[in-house]
């Protein structure tokens, strides 16, 4: 540790910390605009020049390495006026439309440009103009407004791995871009717009919408993949008109993913705000009573195993202790939140769930991957295992169907399972790497999990994480990757079939009466029988809703409170932003109300009293830290490794931009898919 002195207060700060870090842990606000502590140091804008003692002149704080004695000064005469000479430079070139600037409120250089700014300009020759460059259908460029801090091209080559943006000329002349004019092709675009410190860079779907002071904003969480990522969204009136992210160290730091961010325009679209119930096959506006009654007279006479229910990937777990409540009280076994038919073994928490963590990615200094692509599963914490890489030594090996780019370096080591085999009787050069590291980690996706042999996968990669010592008393390196929000939720909450009870696919094709779906819309509607009397819950009117003979509108996630399970098991809460349209309901008090007309009661009338019981049967669903902890029993999940298949790995998901009901009714995730996704033309020789 070394001490410093920052206008007369003593501080100790890490050695190899900068003068800038230890100002602030002093507590002074030091002003910059390329320094983010997220990225290397660039030291171009020398806005956070400050004096050290000592030293001829004034230094950049930001690159300046701390000195054990060091004396800091950070408002002498000296320098402020270094500092509005910095910003008189600034401004020369920058246009005067802050009035009409999507920034405007939340600008770095508006908000030093008060405190060091000044009230005229010396520079009387013509202003530069930029033109504005195109990255794709989500960031919004306005070049002319471009201070050089290089920050986008920081994030773009360190943190999402796809080195897209960078600098042409020198001095007056540079220009930041694409070199090719293309669509930016990362899924973590988005956070380009955050971190730029002026309006060069903004949102495209948010262009000229709203000021920041108009917007209402609610902390949430983002459903649109199972890393639980911490949002706030900002709402004006009845309309979501931004999401942005919250920094979270332990899960998502402070980035977030393009599906999340800009998906929120699907809310007003393809909506089910009334319920809807089928006669003589054509569907009809009803009320809640008769849909109720319509289920009820359906559900008469019925015995329970001849009624089925499915979960989908967005569902909180509010309405999933409902619905599991209220299914167990008929007394039907037939519960399923596995869209993709996954094989999981619950009898043991650990066995379905990322154990080693997010943040405890830093820690590991070896990785498998089997059966997944984090990068379009989970952006987000593909980029924690980018920053682990970028720290060094860190071998990477891939048992998947590889189509894109990790955005690191990672070694092939097949397509099918076989190659399990070759690690566990270790012929394999890769299984040395794994056992001669301190802190293996095995990451298995839910490709590997949804085939006929994903029993055997989860317990050959279980064996082999054991083998490889992965599963110590103080490290857990056995991981489950979910790209679904409510998984690990549902699989908590036992929603899975009881004694007895039918999966998903015993339920199709007449395996059940009568089938309740709660937003599930990831399979084809043509499987279910065509006699199966269907309920439809959910706020969109996506495939399920096409099927279905009952429809009862429910709420996004954006419109109700909720409980959800990350793929790391960390319990978080979001809050309500907005009201859902017309007569939707939150989904748990659908199924409460349902329940009393065909009584059978839930013992629940409220929000606390939900949360209560969630709490009381099921203890995991107590919001509290996310604790770290090692393997204490090698036992592993049910299933026979001998029995592995040989057919190659499937994609784990489709197309990153139409992954569920919210994101299939939004126009920017269409248009996202269209650039992304369309063949590339190919000039004619």
């Amino acid at each position: 540790m070394a001490r410093v002195t920052v206008d007369g207060i003593q501080v100790e700060v890490a050695n190899g910390s900068s003068v800038l870090q230890a100002c602030e842990a002093a507590g002074k606000e030091i002003p910059r605009f390329c320094y983010h502590e997220r990225l290397s140091i660039a030291g171009n804008c020398r806005m956070c020049l400050v004096e050290v003692e000592k030293a001829p002149k004034p230094v950049a704080s930001c690159g300046y390495p701390v000195m054990d004695g060091m004396v800091v000064k950070t408002d002498t005469a000296v320098v402020r006026r270094a500092r509005r000479a910095v910003m008189e430079f600034l401004l020369i070139n920058h246009p005067l439309d802050c009035p009409i600037c999507d920034q405007g409120g939340e600008c770095d250089l508006q908000d030093q440009a008060y405190s060091y700014g000044a009230d005229h300009s010396r520079y009387a020759e013509n202003k530069r103009a930029v033109k504005d460059k195109y990255l794709g259908p989500l960031v919004k460029t306005v070049m002319t407004r471009c201070i050089q801090c290089t920050r986008c091209v920081r994030f773009a080559t360190e943190v999402a791995g796809v080195p897209e943006l960078g600098a042409t000329s020198r001095g007056e002349n540079m220009e930041i871009t694409t070199y090719v004019e293309k669509a930016l092709t990362s899924e973590l675009s988005g956070n380009l717009i955050d971190i730029c410190p002026v309006g060069a860079l903004t949102s495209k779907p948010y262009a000229f919408v709203a000021r920041p002071w108009e917007l209402k904003r609610s902390d949430s969480i983002d459903v649109m993949d199972g890393v639980g990522t911490n949002i706030s969204i900002h709402a004006r009136g009845a309309e979501v008109l931004r999401i942005l992210p919250r920094t979270n160290d332990a899960v998502n730091e402070e980035w977030m993913a393009d599906k999340g961010r800009f998906s929120f325009d699907g809310f007003r679209r393809r909506r089910l705000d009334h319920p809807w119930v089928r006669a003589h096959g054509k569907l009809h506006r009803a009320s809640w009573q008769d849909a109720f009654v319509a289920i009820a007279r359906a559900m008469q006479g019925m015995h329970g195993d001849r009624m089925g229910a499915i979960a989908g990937d967005l569902c909180d777990a509010e309405s999933l202790v409902a619905l599991r409540d209220l299914m167990v009280s008929l007394g039907s076994p037939n519960l399923d939140c596995r869209q993709d038919g996954a094989r999981y073994d619950t009898s043991r928490r650990e066995f379905y769930m990322f154990n080693t963590t997010i943040a405890g990615i830093e820690d590991s200094d070896a990785l498998l991957l089997v059966g997944c692509d984090p990068r379009h599963e989970a952006p987000v914490l593909n980029a924690r295992i980018r920053k682990r890489y970028l720290a060094g030594r860190y071998p990477v090996g891939v048992i998947a169907h590889r189509a894109a780019d990790l955005t690191y370096a990672a070694e092939s080591l097949g397509d099918r399972p076989g190659a399990l085999t070759g690690l566990l009787e270790g012929g394999h050069p890769f299984a040395e790497i794994l056992k001669s590291a301190k802190r293996p980690m095995i990451v298995l996706g839910q490709a590997a999990l949804a085939r006929e042999d994903g029993a055997a996968i989860l317990a050959a990669c279980w064996k082999l994480a054991a083998d490889v010592g992965a599963l110590a008393p103080d490290w857990h390196g056995f991981n489950v990757l979910h790209h679904a929000a409510s998984r690990v939720g549902a699989l908590d909450l036992g929603f899975v079939p009881g004694q007895g009870g039918r999966s998903v696919a015993g339920m199709m094709s007449g395996g059940v009466d009568l089938l309740w779906l709660l937003g599930a819309d990831e399979f084809h509607p043509a499987r279910i029988g065509p006699d199966t009397f269907v309920i439809y819950q959910g706020h969109h009117g996506d495939a399920g809703a096409a099927r279905a003979d009952v429809i009862l509108p429910g709420a996004t996630y954006a419109e109700k409170p909720g409980t959800y399970v990350n793929t790391e098991g960390r319990v978080q809460r979001a809050f309500q932003a907005i009201m859902p349209p017309g007569e939707a309901k939150e989904d748990w008090r659908i199924i409460r109300a349902f329940s009393e007309v065909i009584g059978h009661t839930l013992p629940y009338d409220n929000l606390d009293a939900i949360r209560a019981r969630l709490v009381e049967a099921y203890p995991v669903f107590a919001v509290q830290g996310l604790p770290r902890f090692g393997a204490g029993n090698l036992d592993g999940p049910a299933g026979e490794i001998g029995s592995l298949g040989n057919a190659a790995f499937a994609h784990g998901i489709g197309d990153y931009y139409l992954t569920n009901a919210i994101s299939r009714a939004s126009p920017t995730m269409q248009e996202c898919s269209r650039v992304y996704n369309a063949p590339l033309v190919q000039a004619a020789e």
